[in-house]
């Protein structure tokens, strides 16, 4: 069990929308623990997401299932003290074609979005978390938008290489394959070439 969840969370919630400790505490008692096995899932393909999650062990993966082939692609990995959401279903209210793995037991802080709502109209200081988390949210979009269009899959491997190092260590070299957008072969070949350069 983590110690005093509520530390860690009140600190990244200073860090990330500069809250104030009274505009915390109005929200202390909307928050819980969630905790998810390996392999389980915080939200399910066509399912409407209706939580934010602050990570406090663990690390996610997001990732769609290609009907046609029935082949996973993964978007994003999601680590310790970061927020975790289907955004647009979040903000919608729709369905989300994405799933949303554990890739390690996982221990979270949720928050319901009719609380966060509520929230929003009593503090600007949460509309601003609000207007915060989802421009990270469109920022991990266009950044990874970006890397396919214009990076080589060696280029997107360095990337993960040197702004996540631990992912290596944490994540199949089979989901990193899929995160790079390539098989795992060439995995193995950009990960020789790398090593001799």
């Amino acid at each position: 069990m983590i110690s005093d969840p509520y530390e860690v969370l009140h600190q990244y919630l200073h860090q990330f929308a500069q809250l104030p400790e009274a505009d915390m505490q109005l929200a202390d008692e909307f928050w819980h623990v969630r905790k998810i096995g390996k392999h389980d899932y915080f939200n399910f393909r066509n399912s409407v997401c209706r939580q934010v999650g602050f990570i406090l062990k663990g690390l996610f993966r997001v990732y769609y299932v290609d009907p046609g082939t029935e082949q996973e692609h993964n978007l994003y990995f999601i680590p310790e003290h970061m927020f975790l959401t289907s955004l647009k279903g979040l903000l919608t209210q729709t369905t989300c074609p994405y799933l949303i793995e554990a890739l390690e037991d996982a221990e979270l802080l949720v928050i319901d979005r009719e609380h966060l709502q509520q929230l929003y109209l009593r503090s600007h200081s949460w509309e601003r978390f609000g207007r915060l988390l989802a421009e990270q949210y469109f920022l991990f979009n266009q950044m990874r938008s970006e890397s396919l269009l214009t990076q080589t899959a060696e280029e997107r491997y360095v990337d993960l290489v040197e702004n996540q190092p631990d992912m290596l260590n944490r994540v199949s070299l089979g989901h990193i394959a899929s995160y790079l957008g390539i098989k795992g072969p060439s995995l193995s070949r950009i990960r020789a070439q790398v090593a001799h350069k």
